[in-house]
């Protein structure tokens, strides 16, 4: 795991050298140079005049450490572009993102996305577009709680490609937005069991997932990488129907709620509260399932879950920050197959480096303990980001 700890060192440096590639050696007589791209005015390593440039981007070799899918790695490129100031106060004036990425982890998942979330129309008109290719390799629990599988989980293989894309317009003069989006993936799904008592409620080999994604949001947060106050709400859907290109009717509906509270300049608490609603002939791998630092992805599900999480952020020292955190959650079925709910709680610490001080962006590393024990996040921004 001490491997892990070479990989943040060795990205800032690349970008380093990569702003610094091709800038004129300034003579003795010359006019005083422009700011570093590299180095913040109190001296320490910043990027943020590094993404101000118009091609700005953030290579990254992230690790992962999801107990759901094993070790390996992300290798992207996030194009960041010039952080607008325009005094509109928060929550205006995002930046531009688009992300490009492969990734590939020691149990045989790989896969490859792109996404983008692009303002138009003076920020009044926002874009969010991704795509994915991946075949991941899973184990089954069970949706609610079930002995034999949580004791026997059986394993499958699921090769997905997806693409979503969204639009969203801004109410008014305000933070809130309100929008409508499209999903559709094709899924082909591979349990190593012939079983039917193994088998997910329903399985289908092949699926095909179609609908609608209308959503409402409210997002005063000061910054969208590491923010330090303001509140983040989101109502959000999906519709999804035989008549839109679904192979079955279901529905997801998503509340989420962020506040963040700084009690002084160096001192922040962030607050994480959300439920995930299911209903209809749900495939089982969107079925709900609690996410939280230190529990495995799809570990623990149901058709309905609900989490909270908390985090309080110590900016100790110059641009170092200490985070520690803990959190619940629970799942509920609502048939009469298993309302048998499923608890669980976690905590952890970590750490921060303010990496982009004009952007809000600070990088690092978690230690969560949970069921699976041990787990470690590395974190380009908030642990909840949301774009």
């Amino acid at each position: 795991m001490r491997l892990r700890w070479f990989v943040l060192p060795l990205v800032l440096l690349a970008a380093e050298a990569m702003a610094a590639e091709g800038e004129p050696v300034p003579e003795a007589a010359s006019e005083p140079s422009k700011p570093s791209r590299v180095r913040g005015d109190d001296g320490w390593l910043d990027i943020s005049g590094f993404l101000d440039e118009s091609y700005g981007f953030v290579p990254l070799a992230i690790p992962i450490t999801e107990p759901a899918v094993g070790y390996g790695a992300v290798a992207a490129m996030a194009f960041i572009d010039k952080q607008k100031d325009d005094g509109a106060g928060a929550g205006f004036g995002r930046p531009n993102v688009s992300v490009i990425a492969a990734l590939g982890t020691d149990n045989g998942t790989k896969g490859a996305f792109a996404g983008d979330v692009r303002h138009w129309m003076d920020d009044r008109v926002r874009t969010v577009v991704g795509v994915v290719r991946a075949s991941v390799n899973l184990d089954f629990y069970g949706v609610g709680r079930d002995a034999g599988l949580q004791e026997n989980p059986q394993s499958y293989n699921l090769k997905t490609s997806a693409l979503v894309a969204q639009g969203r317009y801004r109410i008014g003069n305000t933070p809130a937005w309100v929008g409508i989006g499209y999903a559709v993936a094709s899924t082909n799904v591979d349990f190593n069991t012939q079983d039917p008592s193994r088998l997910p409620p329903a399985f289908q080999r092949e699926s095909r997932v179609a609908g609608l994604l209308p959503i409402l949001n409210y997002d005063s947060r000061d910054n969208m990488f590491t923010p330090t106050k303001g509140d983040y709400l989101e109502l959000s859907a999906g519709l999804f129907s035989k008549a839109l290109g679904s192979s079955s009717n279901f529905q997801r509906v998503n509340l989420t709620a962020m506040h963040y509270q700084p009690f002084s300049r160096k001192l922040t608490l962030g607050v994480l509260g959300s439920a995930v609603l299911s209903f209809g002939d749900v495939p089982f791998y969107l079925r709900p399932f609690i996410s939280l630092r230190g529990v495995p992805a799809m570990r623990y599900q149901g058709d309905h879950t609900a989490q909270a999480e908390a985090e309080l952020r110590w900016q100790f020292w110059e641009r170092f920050s200490l985070v520690g955190f803990a959190g619940a959650g629970a799942t509920r079925n609502g048939d009469s197959r298993n309302r048998a709910t499923q608890n669980v709680t976690t905590g952890g610490f970590g750490f921060r480096y303010e990496i982009a001080r004009k952007y809000g962006m600070h990088m690092g590393l978690d230690v969560a303990y949970g069921p699976a024990g041990p787990v470690y996040y590395v974190q380009f921004g908030s642990a909840w980001n949301r774009p």
